[in-house]
């Protein structure tokens, strides 16, 4: 018989042999009652899995990322490469992150065949009612994390049974470094934006030493930033993380950004989701201030190649969605010539106005190329997070799309990528997007919208010549004479770089590649904790 108590924000069961803790579940949730039971048995079945294995069996890792779209897509990626290798691992969400995989995604059954692998829930402090998009969301996160999360991730450590070996925090959690260090845990960072980024958060004390920061102005914006090392020809001020564009140095998110970063210094290694062929000059920069760094990226290609390796009937890894995916539009792209599509997402956060949403539809439909547009229900700031059925649409994009173009809500974007009528990708340069078109040999269009993704538009433009940069731009002209620039005038000269980078990005992968070594690496070196530690 199972008893059910509650204890703080996780639920615990009694077992006739002890208490397992397991993810709390909102039954009020809009999801089916058959997918409520089969939720249910499988999270059973996994706590009596975890509940016979050995504690000394292997090493035990936890988990922790960002409670946001790309961190929990690439550490459960990570999560799962980690598992296949044998370690015991815990994945914590939060408990609103949670329920949106269970909704979304296969995460219980697809994890089940790991052997000690259990999810595990805490609060994140961001009430469920917030729409979870935008720039302010960033700010409520943290001080929710700070305030609510950190006292309860303490106590589920101090209570953890087995006991943790090592943590594996968002390197943006500095209460994850905080808490390791109290309780003497070995924990490792993981960063997941790129390496160039990362590079440039450690660098804004000296920019404002410097005097580089803060920026002046719009007419300040293309003088160059010359004291982050490794970036003093190219770099300038619009291209700097989006947070370097306050006008006060003491602003809390910069300052606390730039904190964190110096942080990461102080772990036992810092995980990053790149490999050497990308970013290889900045990482010699890095590795005189962060000595121990595993490169092990990207990491959506690397644990499909590890999968197939071990199982070649395997399909690879299956989505990590927050949101519902609309799957008609792969049916759309089986029916265009191969190469002929834009590709066009703004990602799970980015916020437009109406006005913005209008321009690159008209841009879209003023080329004249095929396009698949997917615009998220609260894509735009004047819906408050609801779907966009009150919106006039101009009949001119209406009956442009229904001529040349596909509309959907959320897309499977790694099968779209991967698709061959897809020639080009008009995106918001967030990291994971970024290397998924990297993978694909895929050019970009870069409209970054905020945090790291400025930067990567410019080293994708600048330094890796995989497209092009129209950052701070947004005019339908502009948009139709890119896409031309892409599609047509300069499409062999950015299909023969991508196609350079993809084939890379898959030998890094592979036995004997950079990445590959890193992560085994990796494995050997969190089971050296569990040594140290004298299990």
């Amino acid at each position: 018989m199972c008893h059910r108590t509650s204890i703080g924000s996780l639920t615990r069961y009694s077992e006739p042999n002890g208490p397992i803790l397991l993810p709390y579940f909102n039954h009020k949730a809009s999801r089916s009652k058959i997918q409520v039971v089969k939720n249910q048995i499988l999270q059973k079945k996994m706590a009596q899995e975890q509940q016979q294995q050995p504690h000394t069996s292997s090493s035990h890792v936890l988990i922790f990322p960002l409670p946001a779209q790309g961190h929990v897509n690439s550490m459960l990626k990570l999560a799962e490469l980690l598992a296949h290798a044998g370690l015991k691992v815990t994945f914590l969400n939060s408990h609103f992150i949670h329920q949106q995989l269970l909704r979304h995604t296969d995460i219980l059954s697809r994890f089940a065949k790991y052997a000690g692998f259990q999810f595990k829930t805490i609060l994140d402090g961001v009430p469920n009612d917030h729409p979870r998009v935008g720039g302010d969301f960033v700010r409520k996160l943290f001080d929710g994390l700070e305030l609510i999360t950190k006292p309860l991730f303490k106590d589920m450590l101090v209570n953890s049974k087995p006991k943790v070996d090592c943590i594996i925090g968002d390197g943006v959690l500095g209460i994850a470094l905080d808490i390791a260090d109290d309780l003497g845990i070995p924990i490792i960072q993981f960063r997941t934006i790129s390496a160039c980024s990362l590079w440039a958060y450690f660098a804004i004390p000296d920019m404002i030493h410097a005097g580089e920061l803060p920026i002046k102005g719009n007419e300040d914006m293309d003088r160059l930033i010359t004291s982050v090392p490794g970036m003093e020809a190219f770099l300038r001020c619009r291209d700097l993380p989006s947070f370097c564009r306050a006008s006060d140095t003491k602003d809390s998110i910069l300052q606390q950004l730039a904190q964190e970063t110096r942080k990461n210094s102080e772990a036992h290694g810092l995980l990053l989701n790149t490999f050497e062929d990308l970013e290889g000059p900045i990482l010699s920069h890095m590795r005189t201030k962060f000595p121990k760094i595993y490169t092990i990226g990207p990491l959506n290609l690397h644990l499909k190649t590890r999968l197939f390796k071990s199982d070649q009937t395997s399909s690879g890894p299956s989505s990590n969605s927050f949101r519902e995916v609309d799957r008609s539009c792969l049916s759309w792209l089986d029916k265009q010539p191969k190469g002929s599509v834009v590709y066009v997402s703004f990602g799970s956060v980015a916020v437009l106005s109406r006005e913005q949403v209008f321009e690159f539809w008209f841009g879209l439909v003023n080329s004249e190329k095929r396009f698949l547009l997917v615009l998220r229900p609260d894509n735009m700031a004047e819906n408050g997070g609801g779907d966009d059925k009150g919106v006039s649409i101009p009949i001119e994009l209406i009956e442009g799309t229904k001529k040349r173009g596909y509309r959907v809500s959320w897309a499977p974007q790694e099968e779209v990528l991967a698709h061959e009528a897809v020639g080009g990708f008009l995106t918001h340069s967030g990291w994971n997007s970024t290397l998924e078109s990297v993978v694909e040999g895929v050019p970009m269009i870069c409209w970054s919208y905020f945090a790291d993704q400025q930067l990567n538009s410019r080293f994708v433009s600048k330094v890796w010549g995989l497209g092009l940069d129209m950052k701070d731009l947004c005019d339908r002209e502009v948009v139709e004479k890119m896409v031309n620039e892409l599609m047509v005038e300069k499409r062999e000269e950015f299909v023969k770089s991508a196609a350079k980078m993809a084939n890379y990005a898959k030998q890094c992968v592979t036995v004997g590649g950079s990445s590959y070594c890193n992560l085994d690496r990796l494995v050997e070196d969190i089971k050296l904790m569990n040594t140290n530690l004298g299990k």
